[in-house]
């Protein structure tokens, strides 16, 4: 069977509209994940995501509500417990530790099958039923229309907060605006490669189109368009190969970098020459 008769069947449709929907989130919040070094806090809110699951589907059976909830939950406190920069990795330490034994233990209250809470660690992207996959084009839509209103403010108070605050940009909250967007995306991305693996999307596509430009709408543009090369290219691959989706994803993206990184490089020792 080829990669044209996977195409046909609706696992995979709903795998790769979910893939695009969460490549275009993270590629849209990633620039601004690199300038506020928030990387952190991406980790932590990615793993934080499985306590989330956990708690949902010992309330209910959905781990994807769960998880979302907790997000929120996880972004709000980090927001209120590390207003200073300086504090915020601290506080998400503090947070982690907590919130990962709160995980452990309604995983050993729930009496089912424990793997719609792991897959969440580590991605289950072919089994997005089209309720999740409605979910998750809430969730992109949300990202979107709140980076569209965040998006001045934010820039501003991510690359000079102190002239941002003088000038009346309420940067504490733009900041936490900004995390509350960033745990939605995180958990979404976390339905294609897990939270193990969520940096690969969030961060990676970034980090490679700043190495390609300085233009903060450039970057961005790069920014989705890596990330989608990434969750398309690897969940297309996995299809015909016996790889995992999330590692083909995550591999596709760090090449994606590492070409970054060189074609960087040389343009800087061409400009020397």
């Amino acid at each position: 069977m080829g990669l044209g008769f996977y195409l046909q069947q609706p696992f995979a449709q709903h795998a790769l509209v979910a893939a695009t929907l969460v490549a275009v989130a993270a590629g849209i919040i990633g620039p601004f994940v690199v300038v506020r070094g928030a990387a952190f806090a991406v980790h932590g809110t990615a793993e934080l995501s499985f306590t989330g699951a956990a708690a949902g589907l010992v309330a209910g059976g959905d781990p994807l509500v769960g998880a979302l909830l907790g997000s929120l939950v996880v972004a709000v406190a980090i927001g209120l417990l590390g207003v200073r920069e300086r504090e915020r990795d601290s506080a998400i330490g503090v947070i982690l530790a907590f919130g990962l034994g709160v995980g452990v233990y309604l995983l050993g209250r729930y009496h089912g099958f424990a793997s719609a809470a792991t897959n969440i660690l580590f991605g289950q992207i072919f089994g997005v039923s089209s309720g999740q996959l409605a979910i998750l084009a809430g969730v992109a839509g949300g990202v979107i229309a709140a980076m569209a209103v965040l998006y001045r403010p934010l820039l501003f108070a991510s690359l000079d907060p102190d002239v941002a605050a003088a000038r009346g940009v309420p940067v504490r909250e733009v900041g936490l605006a900004f995390l509350v967007v960033l745990a939605l995306t995180v958990t979404e991305a976390a339905q294609v490669v897990g939270t193990l693996l969520v940096l690969s999307l969030t961060i990676t596509p970034a980090a490679a189109a700043q190495r390609l430009t300085a233009r903060p709408g450039a970057v961005t543009a790069l920014a989705v368009a890596f990330a989608l090369v990434a969750a398309d290219g690897g969940l297309i691959l996995s299809l015909v190969t016996d790889v995992k989706a999330s590692v083909l994803v995550a591999t596709i993206s760090f090449g994606l970098y590492l070409v970054a990184r060189a074609a960087a490089r040389a343009r800087s020792v061409a400009a020397v020459r």
